[in-house]
């Protein structure tokens, strides 16, 4: 097992804000978890796990012990009548699973292509888009507990699945931030296939194409052309994908902003709440291509913070909360971010 020291973390968080572990290990195998644990000098360490770095904002040198996990791999475990059961590295590529899966015959991730990250932090965040989220294709994960060294399989229930939300992204009680390592993630895929439509980007797609009935991978070539006109890549330009989530409101509350509003876009859930689109609050109160120091608010979509140069995580922070501000004052909405903020 190798120490890295002084390791340079610009290249590994998709904001691309200068910053460095002071150690790193890489973890390829659940040995190296095990030797960490074993180590006199690291098991007592405090310990930031770090996937792809498309949802952190670091505001200065990571201290913790940096655990990058690239435990890579895909396979087919079953197939049934009812779908398809695979399994995959918690170092995998997201994006690169999804076009696998298609490739393979195995369709249903279509919706959450050009979702940018690795496979292991898909469940922290309950990733989803376009109608579909993790939690609907999944089937449970493996993770080592970084204080005991246990291994232990968590099914759906287990993980706490809420939008944007799960157990890894809550300390105390049940939580397993900073306490637990995915190792591999496990996914079930339905038989037949129906494809997930409703939204209002996908359904102008349809419309266009003259489509009855399109297959997964048209979805799929649908959402990445999508996401690619609205959001910047970023290898091309810093930034975490959407910086705050979308957030929920009652009935009575949507009524009252759209008497105020009209136009606002918003979306009816199953559970009598309704969901208020977080880039149109910001883009309403004119934050649209406005910036603190090298830290943007992107032309083409309020919902994503860029980097335009050299930002710093605070710069990007100081954005962040004008942002919170100004919905706030004016819609009575305080908006939540996504990425952590470390």
């Amino acid at each position: 097992m190798l120490v890295e020291k002084n390791v340079a973390l610009q290249p590994y968080n998709s904001f691309h804000i200068v910053a460095k572990a002071f150690s790193l290990v890489r973890v390829t195998d659940v040995t190296d978890i095990e030797r960490v644990l074993a180590s006199p000098e690291l098991r007592s360490l405090p310990k930031f796990v770090l996937g792809g770095g498309s949802n952190i904002v670091l505001t200065g040198d990571v201290k913790p012990l940096v655990l990058k996990v690239e435990i890579m791999g895909k396979r087919l475990l079953s197939e049934t009548a009812r779908g398809y059961t695979i399994e995959v590295g918690a170092g995998e590529n997201w994006h690169e699973l999804v076009r696998w899966s298609l490739e393979q015959g195995y369709p249903g991730l279509e919706n959450l292509a050009l979702i940018p990250g690795t496979v292991g932090a898909a469940p922290v965040q309950n990733i989803g888009a376009y109608g579909l989220e993790l939690q609907d294709r999944f089937a449970s994960l493996d993770v080592v507990d970084l204080h005991t060294g246990a291994r232990m399989t968590l099914d759906a229930a287990q993980c706490g699945f809420g939008y944007r939300d799960s157990v890894f992204k809550h300390s105390g009680g049940l939580g397993l931030k900073d306490r637990a390592l995915i190792t591999h993630v496990r996914f079930f895929l339905p038989k037949p296939w129906k494809a997930v439509l409703g939204y209002a980007d996908l359904d102008r797609k349809l419309a266009a194409s003259g489509m009855a009935q399109p297959d997964a991978q048209q979805i799929f070539d649908w959402v990445c052309a999508i996401r690619s006109a609205k959001l910047p890549d970023p290898q091309r330009l810093g930034n975490a994908g959407s910086f705050f989530k979308n957030p929920t409101v009652t009935p009575e509350q949507c009524a009252d902003i759209i008497q105020r509003e009209p136009r606002i876009v918003h979306y009816p859930l199953a559970d009598g709440a309704v969901k208020l689109a977080a880039g149109w609050l910001i883009e309403a109160c004119g934050w649209k291509g406005k910036a603190v120091g090298n830290a943007a608010v992107y032309e083409r979509q309020a919902l994503v913070l860029v980097n335009r140069g050299q930002a710093t995580g605070g710069e990007v922070m100081t954005l962040a909360r004008a942002i919170q501000t100004s919905v706030y004052e004016r819609f009575g909405i305080l908006l939540e971010p996504e990425p952590v903020v470390v």
